[in-house]
């Protein structure tokens, strides 16, 4: 089993909170880690699966089961079929407190976004703090091998296919994955999405890659109006398949570019929806850039400590940076990223770095050695970057 990094931090936040909510998509390995987590309380926790109709049936009177294992850390699995309680969680939490049980008592695991979850679950403010999951990154295999390395990019962070026996297994299961989210998972949240349709909008967004969202042409394309597309999008940004990263809006007198970028935040599911099976096939395609630039901004952004918003920045003078992290108003990490052993800076990014005042400049690029590009800016390796950016909590 592979240890995941953020597993330290679930346990500590368990000693600190009622309640944590751990937040990802479907196989992602949430029930994996709750495993892990619970291994080591005394006594055994308690695990739910409000999936399963017999496990949903003990809940029939939630506060009556809730007090016959009080004292115990129970797991609530895929909350997000049951969202009612929230409710009846903030009522047990605040009465265990008054009786001196003031945290640890309920890991809350679900396949939605805090957005689909919010209305139900502020009740719980104060009472409960959330943390994502994401696919496994660069820093949780062994990123010393190349090897290793090219199969996380290729096959992406979803622990079965990461782990699948070859390269055709594992895009089979990538297929399958998609295929489930279609057909059973999207239907849960909202009116009925033709599968067909939200599938081709799916793999347009593979095609574009990391390209800026103009909703009425991708609506155009499925025949559906634009704020049809929108709700799509959405939805798929709600269930953590697709990230939306928004162009930074500091306070410049520069015209800035409005449309944000959309990536598909798993890049074996990127290649799946391409039909793109080998590394040799990823290599081949127009994709690669856009897809290794995914790659690593979902492998940074898994760095980030909450409360920091990732951004990229372009002007309609051809400024360009492809993410921006602002940890406050002294400090801007202006982040390139080109897959080239010999990396190259634009214009632009010289000029993006002087328009935002940027205090850190880096390349990221996929060699394993750091050196200087310029006298400001440093090509550095991608799990280079990630501790860097560890750094900023």
């Amino acid at each position: 089993m592979i240890t995941r990094n953020v597993q330290t931090e679930i346990a500590r936040l368990l000693e600190e909170f009622p309640a944590v909510g751990v937040l990802g998509p479907r196989q992602v390995g949430k029930t994996t880690l709750a495993e892990a987590i619970a291994a080591s309380f005394d006594p055994v926790p308690i695990y739910l699966d409000l999936e399963q109709a017999s496990d949903l049936a003990k809940l029939t009177e939630p506060e009556d089961y809730f007090e016959l294992h009080k004292g115990k850390l129970i797991i609530l699995d895929e909350i997000q079929r049951v969202p009612e309680l929230f409710t009846v969680l903030r009522g047990v939490i605040d009465r265990r407190r008054r009786e001196g049980q003031r945290t640890g008592q309920f890991l809350i695991l679900g396949s939605a976004s805090l957005e689909v979850l919010k209305q139900s679950s502020e009740s719980l403010a104060g009472r409960i703090a959330y943390k994502e999951l994401s696919g496994l990154t660069v820093a949780e295999i062994n990123h010393n091998t190349q090897a290793d390395f090219d199969r996380l990019w290729l096959r992406g962070g979803f622990p079965d296919s990461f782990l699948a026996k070859n390269d055709e297994a594992s895009l089979r299961w990538r297929l399958n994955f998609i295929n489930t989210y279609l057909e059973r998972d999207v239907p849960q949240f909202g009116p009925r999405i033709p599968a067909v349709t939200l599938r081709r909008l799916w793999t347009m967004l593979a095609h574009s890659q990391g390209g800026q969202a103009h909703i009425a042409k991708l609506g155009a394309n499925i025949d559906v109006a634009a704020p049809t597309a929108k709700r799509y999008i959405e939805l798929l940004e709600d269930l953590l398949l697709i990230r939306t990263l928004r162009p930074w809006s500091g306070n410049i007198s520069k015209r800035l570019v409005k449309t944000p970028k959309i990536y598909i935040r798993d890049s074996g599911l990127t290649h799946a929806l391409l039909n793109l099976t080998t590394l040799d096939d990823v290599m081949g395609h127009p994709v690669i850039g856009a897809s290794w630039e995914g790659f690593v901004v979902e492998n940074l952004l898994s760095c980030l400590p909450i409360g920091i918003t990732p951004w990229f920045y372009r002007t309609g003078a051809g400024a360009e940076i492809d993410l921006v992290i602002e940890k406050n108003s002294k400090e801007k990490y202006a982040i390139e990223i080109k897959r080239s052993m010999a990396p190259a800076l634009s214009k632009g990014f010289h000029l993006g770095c002087d328009d935002i005042e940027a205090t850190h400049r880096y390349i990221v690029y996929p060699g394993k050695e750091r050196f200087p590009v310029t006298k400001e800016v440093i090509a550095i390796p991608l799990i280079d970057m990630m501790k860097e950016l560890r750094k900023m909590r």
